[in-house]
């Protein structure tokens, strides 16, 4: 899909992160968005309970980004965790158990586009199935090739996503 026909033009984004060639890069890889930007905790409330949005983009570390997680999912934004220091599988289960919709590493910052109309596509519904087709090379690189074993929580959450697609 290019940028002119993709169904993420003009939706509002917001995006909290601490780094602002991280903000600068996000807004570059959605030029197809409208893309607010909040460089930190403060900043974010500000924004998260002034507008709307169609998709919020949080980093954990440097802005309290799982505080302002809850705030999200309490105004019913979809909410997708970028992250690239709080790249653990802990941050990855306080994402799911917090609403999140999707945990993207900040090194695959160019499948945002992807995962973000996914979520607009299914009414903001997660998109944690998708996540871990397309990136479970890279979760194995990170955590280990048993790292879904490892924890009881995620190993029942990911065969839990098997069993959904059958139902």
């Amino acid at each position: 899909m290019t940028a002119e026909s993709s169904i993420l033009k003009g939706k509002a984004i917001l995006v909290v992160d601490d780094e602002p060639d991280v903000l600068d890069t996000v807004e570059e890889v959605l030029d197809m968005c409208l893309v607010y930007k909040a460089p930190d905790y403060n900043s974010a409330i500000q924004l998260l309970l002034g507008l709307t949005y169609d998709v919020v983009i949080l980093d954990i570390m440097g802005v309290n980004g799982f505080e302002l997680l809850k705030i999200a999912v309490r105004r019913g934004f979809p909410t997708v965790m970028l992250t690239a220091h709080a790249l653990t599988t802990e941050a990855l289960k306080n994402s799911i158990k917090l609403g999140a919709v999707s945990f993207l590493p900040k090194d695959k910052v160019l499948d945002l586009p992807y995962f973000l109309e996914n979520v607009v596509l299914g009414g903001g519904r997660p998109v944690w199935k998708k996540l871990f087709v397309r990136l479970e090379s890279h979760f194995s690189e990170r955590f280990g090739k048993d790292w879904k074993e490892k924890d009881k929580f995620l190993k029942e959450f990911i065969e839990s996503l098997k069993t959904e697609e059958t139902e």
